[in-house]
């Protein structure tokens, strides 16, 4: 087996490192990060690796994973690229919103490089760990790097989703839409329900069902055959009495619901009679 060094001890490489070592995709060689304390919490949840907190101290593997922020990968490529040899091996970083452009440190120094997006939340790293099989990893790069990297997240349950590296911007914000900004609209509905003089706990209880059903209904139907509501009827006065009350109840709120017309429109006009 290849062996693996985890640069970034977060909740994300954290589970990547439990779940290649249990999987036996690779053999977790050291993990290293800002801190000895967190290098040594990453080693121990992945169950395997010797931590570190000084790129010095790194040994050579064959596959890198940079698990660190957005705003760290570049520095961390190029820390990485000056302490240690990397002709031949396999560097990748696991960010949605960059591509593996953003190691070019590495590729010159003879790496092949790639991206590996898990699309999941990892807010509970215990609960992902446990229930990670058949998650999508959004994968570009070089193709060396994308044949090592597919065969491991096979072996861990992954299911991974070349992408068009030119496009990875808009990729990520398809899962922010999906996931970040569905919970914005959520929390709308909530706070307009409880203006109403409904109690928090119960707004809950009626949004859930409306919610949960339009959800299933626009992956099972498609959105445009799910949606419905005064813009599906074409009932643009009750849709100009609510955006004005909505923007007298708070402005911010209003601002939202007046920019949701327009798509709303556009998909309604794709909703077959």
């Amino acid at each position: 087996m290849r062996s693996l060094t985890i640069v970034g001890a977060g909740h994300v490489g954290r589970v990547l490192g439990r779940l290649f070592h249990a999987g036996q995709a690779f053999v977790l060689q050291d993990v290293l990060a800002r801190s000895a304390a967190s290098a040594q919490r990453g080693v121990a949840f992945a169950g395997a690796g010797t931590a570190l907190d000084d790129y010095a101290a790194l040994r050579p593997a064959d596959v890198y994973m940079l698990a660190v922020s957005d705003d760290q990968i570049v520095p961390a490529c190029a820390a990485l690229a000056a302490s240690v040899p990397l002709q031949g091996a396999i560097v990748f970083h696991c960010s949605g919103a960059l591509a593996s452009g953003a190691l070019e440190a590495a590729r010159q120094a003879g790496a092949h490089v790639a991206s590996a997006h898990p699309v999941r939340s990892f807010a509970d790293p215990e609960a992902v760990a446990a229930q990670f099989g058949g998650t999508f990893v959004g994968i570009e790069g070089d193709e060396v790097a994308l044949g090592v990297l597919s065969a491991a997240l096979g072996q861990i349950g992954a299911r991974p989703v070349a992408i068009d590296a030119s496009a990875k911007t808009v990729y990520h914000a398809a899962a922010v839409f999906a996931s970040n900004y569905l919970v914005t609209v959520i929390d709308a509905a909530l706070r307009a329900y409880e203006s109403a003089g409904i109690p928090a706990d119960v707004a809950r209880e009626l949004a859930r069902p409306l919610a949960q059903e339009s959800l299933a209904n626009a992956f099972r139907m498609g959105p445009a055959q799910a949606l419905s509501g005064p813009v599906a009827r074409g009932d643009y006065a009750t849709v100009a009495r609510q955006q004005a009350a909505v923007s007298a109840w708070d402005e911010a709120t209003g601002a939202l619901y007046a920019a949701l017309v327009p798509p709303t429109a556009t998909l309604a006009a794709q909703k077959s009679r």
